[in-house]
């Protein structure tokens, strides 16, 4: 198991890359790589489900009046337009349902610690990144009547960025970049895409966590993972992704995505030359 120093470096990242465009499974390998961490077996599944259910938090947090709406408004069945939104969550995490329930082991061939891969899907995002802001943001804040042509999320949309959230299960190609890139090629509320976002992640996340819980419990033996590693993990997960959170939704907003794609042409260059 790792020590709590690498333990509070790999929750920063985990805070920091859930959120923002530059993918969270691209640069947890590539510090794990770099840092020599060694993590296998149930060590690595215990801490990986640690640091994301950290991050799931912490978008219910910093979203909590939003949050706490939609969810009053779901469990009520009130077939208001907060639970029409709620539908449309659920819409778009059958794509990643789908793939995480048949394609699970194809896609976990891509962890085996291949940085060539984490550099192509990091090269990837930063062209989604640069594409979404000169054929839309970059005309809509030049004009700014443009806005007004700005719709909000429909089912279509949210089945089409759930579809995008799929293919981001490999590492290197950012979740949140290509979901919330996807959506606003669409033409969706640039706010409204970037909240989407980071709640249509929560199912999926607490899912995955589930299964986790239950290859822990349900497997020989049990994991090696000391208390003190977990709980530096995950708070500094926790306040890093609130930070995160919040800065990603203003970044959306004003959009600059685009100096993204300029670190994580960076950062892909830096893997494939690993």
């Amino acid at each position: 198991m790792i020590d709590w120093i690498d333990a509070l470096l790999l929750g920063i990242i985990q805070g920091l890359s859930e959120y923002l465009p530059i993918s969270s499974s691209g640069h947890l390998e590539i510090f794990r790589q770099v840092l020599g961490i060694d993590l296998s077996g149930k060590d690595a599944l215990e801490f990986d489900v640690t640091l994301h259910v950290a991050t799931v938090l912490s978008t219910i947090v910093v979203l909590w009046r939003e949050f706490s709406k939609l969810f009053t408004s779901f469990i009520t069945f009130k077939r208001d337009d907060d639970f029409r939104y709620v539908c449309k969550i659920l819409l778009s995490c059958i794509p990643i349902a789908i793939v995480g329930l048949c394609f699970k082991d194809f896609v976990e061939g891509f962890y085996e610690g291949n940085l060539h891969v984490v550099g192509i899907c990091l090269l990837v995002t930063a062209a989604l990144l640069t594409f979404a802001y000169y054929f839309r943001t970059r005309p809509e804040l030049e004009h700014k009547g443009a806005l007004a042509r700005q719709h909000d999320i429909t089912w279509l949309d949210a089945f089409i960025i759930g579809c995008s959230q799929a293919v981001a299960v490999l590492p290197g190609l950012s979740r949140s970049g290509t979901t919330i890139a996807t959506g606003i090629l669409l033409g969706c509320n640039r706010s409204k895409i970037a909240q989407f976002s980071f709640f249509m992640v929560i199912i999926p996340i607490l899912g995955e966590a589930l299964l986790g819980i239950k290859d822990l419990v349900g497997g020989e033996g049990s994991g090696s993972a000391e208390l003190m590693p977990l709980a530096v993990g995950f708070v500094s997960a926790f306040l890093v992704g609130c930070a995160a959170c919040k800065w990603m939704l203003d970044i959306v907003r004003r959009g600059k995505l685009v100096w993204f794609a300029v670190y994580c042409v960076a950062m892909g260059i830096l893997c494939l030359c690993w």
